[in-house]
């Protein structure tokens, strides 16, 4: 294993203190290892708290700032956070309007943040579950579809309603609107390696891939010889069309590298990818490409595809200022 580390135990608090120095948008509570907003709203704005296991960044960390996320917890690489981590947060930015939890549907992220949400005290809390990804209805990891990249999108969109002073109900029906109007879809060409692990997840031989996989190494539909870029684009664009009518709205789209693919295979698959879908009647009106949530030293891509009403595409738009997403601010 060669990685860019010192002690493999102790990366996640290494990574930290270098984003806390790296990034002055955010500060970081070390002990409870929750990355925060260094300026935070105003009194009487609802707050965005999320988070998951590392390994994925940007996703969360990198997404706290203006126009997105007001607190992220990190927990250990592809491992939940714990209910105390995920309460310090929630009352760390409460600004008397309510909390909203982004929780993707990860078993543990669940139930953790459902027992955070009890133990907010005075807080109110709701919550939206992101269940985007079409591959697999159920994993070792989940009761039900994973959630990836739509959570991402919803960050954004929801975080811009959340800065402009919406109340926590009107915040969560639109997390929620948007949590069912997007679908993802991913391969992976190798495995990645847990620090801590020292070696790849699982095997993948040189010729072959996986494709629907998921974003801590599950396994996928299937295996299959490794393709072109054109064939590849059809197994991530033709099972989301399946699951969900794309053509009655304009789309976001996402092309998300796994973490070791380079921006120009992302580029040229993303154009595989827009030539498909303007094949098949799907209009695009945004797109984003680069490594927005990924699996540490997986190579890959996954498409993210959000079914987007006016409303949701001005949120897109509007100002946005973190480490890991940044326009318009």
């Amino acid at each position: 294993m060669k990685k860019l580390i010192g002690d493999p135990q102790h990366v996640i608090r290494d990574a930290l203190v270098g984003l806390d120095k790296s990034t002055p948008q955010v500060r970081v509570d070390h002990d409870n290892r929750v990355v925060l907003r260094a300026e935070p709203k105003p009194d009487g704005r609802v707050a965005l708290v999320s988070g998951g296991g590392s390994g994925h960044e940007p996703l969360h960390g990198g997404f706290v700032g203006l126009g997105m996320l007001d607190a992220a917890c990190a927990g250990e690489v592809f491992t939940s956070p714990t209910p105390d981590q995920m309460v310090a947060a929630t009352t760390a930015v409460d600004r008397g309007a309510g909390v909203l939890h982004i929780v993707k549907n990860y078993t543990g992220d669940v139930m953790n943040f459902e027992m955070a949400a009890e133990l907010a005290g005075s807080v109110r809390v709701e919550t939206v579950v992101t269940d985007d990804d079409v591959a697999v209805q159920d994993s070792s990891f989940t009761a039900g579809r994973r959630g990836v990249g739509v959570t991402v999108l919803l960050e954004k969109i929801v975080g811009a309603a959340a800065e402009e002073g919406r109340d926590l109900d009107a915040v969560a029906e639109l997390a929620r609107r948007v949590a069912d109007s997007g679908r993802s879809m991913g391969v992976a060409l190798t495995s990645c390696t847990v620090p801590a692990v020292g070696k790849p997840t699982f095997d993948l031989p040189d010729d072959q891939m996986e494709v629907g996989i998921g974003i801590h190494g599950e396994p996928g539909r299937r295996r299959v010889p490794v393709a072109p870029a054109s064939e590849i684009a059809e197994m991530i664009v033709e099972p989301i069309l399946a699951d969900l009518d794309m053509t009655t709205s304009p789309v976001i789209a996402m092309l998300n590298g796994m973490g070791a693919t380079p921006l120009i295979e992302l580029h040229l698959m993303y154009g595989e990818v827009a030539s498909l879908l303007e094949k098949a009647g799907v209009t695009v009106a945004r797109s984003l490409v680069g490594n927005y949530i990924t699996s540490l030293d997986m190579a890959g891509c996954s498409l993210t595809l959000l079914r987007a009403d006016d409303e949701m595409l001005r949120l897109w738009d509007a100002p946005v200022n973190t480490a890991g997403l940044r326009w318009g601010a």
